[in-house]
């Protein structure tokens, strides 16, 4: 399968059973991302984007930790959308897209974002480039974007690293190694500030592109 209704018809596959026990299973190796939601600084009024939203455990956490902002997700697999419509009812706008193609007015109502978030995402979508460019295009004058993934993993022993890139494999996710150095092009590319953060041992990584205020 190949292009964005092969991918699509991949992550249905994956998740059409797993996204019932989604989130129970997943608090056990995807870490850090309690710690971007802490660091999103959102305000009253803040359009809140998820890209690749999956069951919506993301934006209902920011939508208490937050209160008041306005939020939006999407996600290219049909079956992830049924759990966060689920979870989430009126409280997001929600739609089906392609992280590296949607148009964010046609699909979700609005030009730009204010936070865009990225969470363990781009290990998953074969054109990860292409979706973090995407992701930072969609962000309004001061808006930031902030990403979650796996980390460099150097502070992990050998053996747990080859153990964790091998279970990774089975669920079609791929460490991106070349993420720092993607997001600091990207950044420079379009005019952003980059701040990046290492968790614990290398596990994982927290990129944040922020855009600058228009005066």
């Amino acid at each position: 399968m190949a292009g964005a209704s092969g991918h699509a018809a991949l992550m249905d596959e994956v998740y059409r059973g797993q996204r019932h026990i989604y989130d129970f299973t997943r608090k056990y190796y995807l870490f850090g991302r309690d710690t971007l939601i802490a660091g999103l600084e959102a305000r009253p009024g803040m359009r809140v984007l998820e890209v690749a939203c999956g069951t919506g455990r993301n934006l209902a956490k920011i939508g208490r930790r937050w209160p008041g902002t306005a939020l939006f997700g999407l996600d290219i697999s049909a079956e992830m959308l049924k759990s966060a419509r689920a979870a989430l009812g009126d409280a997001a706008r929600l739609g089906a897209g392609d992280a590296c193609t949607f148009d964010p007015v046609t699909l979700l109502g609005e030009p730009a974002f204010d936070r865009i978030i990225l969470s363990y995402s781009l290990s998953m979508i074969p054109d990860w480039q292409g979706a973090l460019d995407h992701a930072a295009g969609c962000l309004a004058p001061g808006g930031q974007l902030h990403v979650v993934d796996f980390g460099d993993l150097q502070d992990l022993p050998s053996a747990a690293q080859s153990l964790l890139r091998r279970w990774l494999a089975m669920f079609h996710v791929e460490q991106r190694a070349a993420l720092p150095e993607v997001a600091a092009r990207i950044a420079a590319a379009r005019g952003l500030l980059l701040e990046s953060r290492r968790g614990p041992l290398g596990y994982y990584a927290i990129h944040v592109l922020a855009a600058p205020v228009v005066p």
